[in-house]
């Protein structure tokens, strides 16, 4: 498979117009102390995103009404509990995705 100079120039874009945000915050950052109030606000970021990503996950919108997906929240159950007690991030995602792959095998 071939691709041609202008596809992988957008390719490459993009990437790295991903790559940059996520970065350069943490090497602009790195050899200044933050204050104590701002280090403490940052620190629920990874809940947030964590709750957003779940309650759109197994919540689901059906014309007016918005349904429980229990599949997704047997699922949750597990990476929840690893996430409470290990308080881990690689593991509370690896967790979760086995969960979800065992729920999706059996149901």
């Amino acid at each position: 498979m071939s691709v041609n100079l202008s596809v992988f120039l957008v390719i490459f874009g993009c990437a790295l117009v991903t790559f940059l945000p996520r970065v350069l915050p943490f090497i602009l950052v790195r050899n200044y102390k933050m204050p104590a109030a701002l280090s403490k606000w940052l620190s629920f970021i990874p809940v947030c995103i964590f709750t957003a990503l779940i309650v759109n996950s197994f919540l689901v919108k059906e014309g007016n009404t918005v349904n429980v997906d229990w599949t997704v929240v047997a699922a949750i159950i597990p990476a929840l509990l690893a996430a409470i007690y290990k308080k881990n991030l690689s593991l509370t995602v690896i967790v979760g995705i086995i969960s979800m792959a065992v729920v999706r095998f059996f149901a």
